[in-house]
């Protein structure tokens, strides 16, 4: 993991086509602006992990009731 110190404006790069701005700090929060071609995916992480734990929760239950009906 790669921890840096930037600024209002300052940027950072990722490979060639993805940049991170700074565009806002207050409060203890950072707004970010992020440059991205079209077939980059972004995402939060908080709510990608919440819909894969309800994801994973769905086909837990699902198994359980298909088990159900199979020991029928």
């Amino acid at each position: 993991m790669l921890v840096i110190t930037r600024k209002k404006g300052e940027a950072i790069l990722i490979g060639e086509d993805i940049e991170v701005v700074v565009v806002k700090t207050e409060d203890g929060a950072v707004k970010l602006a992020i440059n991205a071609p079209k077939n980059v995916t972004i995402l939060r992480k908080e709510l990608y992990k919440e819909v894969t734990d309800e994801n994973i929760n769905s086909a837990s239950n699902q198994d359980s009731s298909i088990l159900k009906d199979f020991k029928r």
